[in-house]
């Protein structure tokens, strides 16, 4: 069952205008929405829908100053992302946006409100030498200095160690793909430059197609070790999915033919499974016999839908949120090592966990 304090969230989300006024609801939202990243979201659904000075005034300061963060740091985006592309632009290489600064650039239904941590690009691997040497020219430094950590990441991962820009402290991740090579997922990146769609407005950057831009954002969440943003990402997905189907009657069909050609099948599901269980996304009758395909055993089903049902709480909500989020942890490894290369993986960690700040 998912517990109170994310049905709060989801409910605030779909029906602002039914937002309980009591001190102890308002306090509550307040706390579950800033640790979600979600309360600028929030402050601005409750602005578009019933008017931000309906709100009584101590939980208003807070969405009022969720909502100025937020446009500052679209701002910010805005000026990086021109930056990245003044710095890219003589390769003529392939530059897709990812995540929230695609969103944003796009125009997209998660920008409302969407706050960020870094950017992400994804650029073919032939071409990652020529970019990484760009970006440094333009001020970014590669950060994960330690030999292990720059083998780690350029031998196995998905992405070069995150950059930092020296200046502005811009963190910015440089992807090849979407997932890690290690992890065994028969996925062709060439075939998400084929179907991005560029930017007009912003070149060189692209973006995903509407399906994989869902297919990204589910592998994002559930073939990772790290939840941190998991209820964020969660409605990231719910706005995409109710975008892209009202603009195009096929989008449900070509979405999970989708996820079998690239193999993402399985966080398809999770990600239709727990939009549906926490927000009330709508998932055509149609489609159910051919998502239910894709889902796993029974009782891992079972097992998932416990463990993520926890995981998604408040880090403070209790042990079974803590154990959750470790037992997942450990799953986004697996996911992304074979088995002898985790346990060398993980010993490395092991020795070096002195070394490493808190």
């Amino acid at each position: 069952m998912i517990r109170s304090s994310n049905a709060l969230v989801a409910k605030a989300l779909r029906t602002p205008e039914r937002i309980p006024q009591d001190a102890a609801g308002w306090e509550a939202l307040i706390g579950r929405t800033r640790e979600a990243g979600l309360i600028a979201t929030l402050a601005a659904r409750i602005d578009a829908s019933i008017g931000l000075d309906r709100v009584p005034a101590a939980p208003r300061a807070h969405l009022i100053a969720a909502r100025h963060r937020c446009r500052a740091q679209q701002a910010a985006v805005r000026r990086e992302t021109a930056e990245i592309a003044r710095a890219l632009a003589p390769l003529r290489a392939p530059v897709v946006l990812l995540k929230g600064a695609a969103y944003l650039m796009a125009a997209l239904p998660p920008a409302e409100g969407r706050l960020f941590s870094d950017i992400d690009i994804l650029v073919p691997k032939s071409h990652l030498p020529d970019v990484e040497s760009a970006l440094m020219l333009a001020g970014f430094a590669t950060t994960h200095l330690h030999p292990y950590d720059q083998r780690y990441y350029r031998r196995w991962m998905h992405e070069l160690p995150p950059m930092q820009h020296v200046k502005r402290l811009t963190i910015l991740d440089v992807h090849h793909t979407i997932v890690p090579e290690t992890a065994g997922v028969a996925l062709d990146a060439s075939a998400l430059f084929r179907s991005a769609t560029p930017l007009a407005d912003a070149p060189p950057f692209s973006v995903l197609s509407p399906c994989d831009m869902v297919l990204h954002s589910a592998t994002h969440l559930f073939q990772n070790e790290e939840l941190t943003h998991g209820l964020r990402d969660l409605v990231d997905i719910d706005r995409l999915l109710a975008h892209f189907a009202a603009a195009n009657p096929s989008f449900w069909r070509a979405l999970v033919a989708r996820a079998g050609e690239l193999d993402l099948g399985r966080p398809l599901f999770y990600a239709l499974r727990f939009t549906t269980r926490l927000l009330g996304t709508p998932i055509p009758d149609a489609i159910a016999p051919d998502v239910a395909r894709l889902a796993p055993a029974a009782p891992v089903g079972a097992l998932m839908d416990r463990l993520l049902d926890a995981a998604l709480q408040p880090k403070s909500a209790s042990a079974a949120t803590r154990w959750a989020r470790r037992a997942l942890y450990l799953r986004g490894h697996w996911l992304k090592m074979p088995a002898p290369l985790l346990a060398y993986h993980l010993t490395w960690k092991a020795l070096r966990r002195d070394e490493e700040p808190a």
